[in-house]
């Protein structure tokens, strides 16, 4: 009997474009904006402009990390921007009463608690969180309002401490620059090597199976909401150290800013999926795009139609390497 051997021939695997934007979309468009920006204005590269890049993006990537651990989760904060109006205006009050430490810590508690209300509502009582954190989006613009009487409050000398971070630097780098860099390590972190940021992101992608296994999944979801207020609280601090006076008029609009930023960084509004470095790389792109716009003259109320038009870009992006996986 003659044995017929059949040779197989290894198949070769095809290219994933759709995985490989997924991963390393952020990355390419960041890439091409740079080199666009530096074919715009040759002052873009100049150490000046991208070191005001960074500081003009501090606040909004501090926010953004807090908004990610939130939309991992499969959630929304649409009250960060007002928390950050709150923490302004609060470390101008407060310091001038209390100590510099005392003062950061009282704030930053404050944002915690704002985000905690919206947490114990969304995670126990199950509201809907577009609902509850705009209603908090309200209230704490509304308390901002309330505590400054509308208007500007100067730091004083008591805050001199604070003002000095916002215009220090180190190396060259701007200390609020740093600080940004350390949340989204400090976030890289969490989310990749301790149970509670493999929860969160398990939590996004199938909430009744984490819950099934006995995980507490509300304590998670509260804590989360906690972290974006205290986070945004932060952000409130550093406005106020830039510019010595705290203000309810900041973060006026910066939910649009931060969701943008998280949402061009890849992650998904259906929960489960996003990463601290592609949001990282988002609120670049965000900042990178501004700065464009500002150095060819893009006039301001333009620059905020642009932005919208971004945001769907952006999703219609995340759907395409969907397609294109399939």
């Amino acid at each position: 009997m003659t044995s017929l051997s059949v040779k197989t021939v290894p198949s070769k695997s095809k290219f994933d474009f759709g995985e490989f934007f997924r991963r390393y979309g952020t990355a390419v468009i960041f890439l091409l904006l740079v080199v666009c920006a530096t074919m715009l204005s040759s002052s873009f590269l100049s150490e000046r402009n991208i070191m005001n890049v960074l500081r003009q993006v501090s606040g909004t990537g501090i926010m953004a990390v807090g908004m990610l651990l939130v939309i991992l989760t499969r959630g929304i904060d649409l009250s960060v921007g007002s928390i950050a109006a709150l923490g302004s205006v609060l470390s101008a009050v407060i310091v001038a009463q209390y100590s510099t430490g005392a003062s950061i810590a009282m704030v930053i508690l404050a944002g915690a608690a704002c985000g905690m209300i919206s947490g114990v509502l969304v995670a126990y009582v199950r509201l809907q969180p577009f609902v509850m954190t705009l209603a908090m989006m309200a209230i704490a613009r509304g308390m901002a309002l309330i505590i400054s009487n509308g208007q500007p409050i100067m730091m004083g000398e008591r805050g001199d401490t604070i003002t000095d971070f916002g215009t220090s630097f180190v190396y060259g780098v701007p200390m609020p620059v740093l600080l940004m860099l350390g949340v989204f390590m400090v976030a890289a972190l969490v989310l990749n090597f301790t149970k509670f940021g493999r929860l969160i992101k398990a939590i996004g992608s199938n909430e009744e199976a984490v819950r099934l296994s006995g995980i507490p999944v509300a304590r998670y979801v509260l804590a989360v909401y906690a972290i974006s207020g205290a986070l945004a609280a932060v952000a409130g601090i550093i406005s106020t150290s830039r510019s010595g006076v705290g203000s309810a008029t900041v973060g006026v609009g910066s939910e649009l800013d931060v969701i943008a930023a998280v949402v061009i960084g890849g992650a998904s509004l259906m929960g489960g999926r996003g990463s601290v470095f592609n949001t990282l790389l988002g609120v670049l792109v965000f900042g990178v795009i501004g700065n464009i716009m500002n150095l060819i003259n893009v006039p301001g109320y333009h620059q905020q139609v642009f932005m919208g038009v971004i945001i769907v870009v952006a999703m219609l992006l995340q759907k395409g390497t969907g397609w294109l996986k399939r």
